[in-house]
């Protein structure tokens, strides 16, 4: 089965259950990959989760019901996972810009969200050169943040953070533990952590190094990055985000790979600086069951 018919298997499962309870973990196996797989793709694709997107969908036909049935108000909350006319009232209105009751009343306006269909979509030129490794865990040290998703702000606020970390005295202090030695597993100079929280939206990000073997923290926190089979993208500053979105896009729909839920990492290179500063991404990955 191909990978638009298995996505579109998954959302052809949230569609029969708007009415009642919806098992994202049984709508990532009608998609045949993980969860975390499942909402990472997802979301990426469609700029909203699989519980946004059943969301708008029970509120859109909450919407043609009141507008076309006498039922009652409460019934339909209900009917579409609503406890209260109170939440379901705030909901509506966010959504519709309306209540649920003006939603009867002839001429008013109303949102539709209609339903997602998924499709590969080729594109000549634009290549993705790759290559697959397999490293041993190596212990770094990190510093942490909480960003969101929602309407791309990590791509905003996370260049705002590390143009504010290299300005700090912290910089200078994190180089300072890998004894301006590039790191021994992933060659880099510095680097971006994402991981791999549960809520693809929300997630926690780190500017760290790579320690040598045995070397202390210092000021900050020690983790381990765990051994794995990854990815490799070679990119630069300037072109790290639009090949970020392009593999989630376009190269894990057309591989035999899904994501292994460990950190990402982007790899900063020793060298030039600025837009051409030369990166790879580092995608954890397993071959899909």
């Amino acid at each position: 089965m191909e990978w638009s018919e298995r996505m579109n298997a998954a959302v052809e499962y949230i569609e029969e259950n708007l009415a009642g309870e919806i098992d994202f973990n049984e709508a990532a196996k009608r998609a045949c990959c993980s969860t975390f797989h499942f909402q990472r793709i997802f979301f990426t694709i469609n700029d909203l989760t699989p519980a946004e997107y059943a969301r708008r969908r029970r509120l859109t036909l909450a919407a043609r019901e009141l507008s076309s049935s006498n039922a009652r108000v409460i019934d339909i909350a209900i009917k579409y996972g609503y406890e209260s006319p109170d939440s379901f009232t705030r909901a509506f209105r966010n959504l519709h810009g309306v209540t649920p009751q003006a939603a009867r009343e002839p001429g008013v306006t109303l949102t539709a969200f209609p339903r997602i269909s998924f499709h590969i979509e080729l594109k000549g030129g634009n290549d993705m050169d790759y290559r697959i490794i397999e490293k041993p865990a190596f212990p770094i040290a990190v510093t942490t943040r909480q960003f969101t998703t929602a309407n791309e702000q990590n791509f905003v606020q996370i260049p705002r953070w590390w143009d504010e970390f290299m300005k700090s005295p912290e910089s200078s202090q994190m180089i300072s533990l890998t004894g301006n030695k590039p790191g021994a597993v992933t060659g880099s100079g510095m680097l971006g952590i994402c991981f791999a929280d549960e809520k693809p939206v929300d997630f926690s990000y780190g500017i760290g190094v790579e320690l040598p073997e045995n070397s202390s923290a210092g000021p900050f926190e020690r983790m381990e990055i765990p051994a794995a089979t990854w990815a490799v993208f070679d990119c630069t500053l300037a072109n790290l985000q639009e090949v970020t979105k392009r593999i989630f896009s376009e190269w894990f729909p057309s591989t035999g790979y899904e994501h292994d839920a460990k950190p990402e990492l982007e790899v900063y290179l020793p060298g030039k600086q600025g837009d051409e500063m030369q990166c790879q991404i580092w995608i954890p990955i397993v071959k899909k069951k």
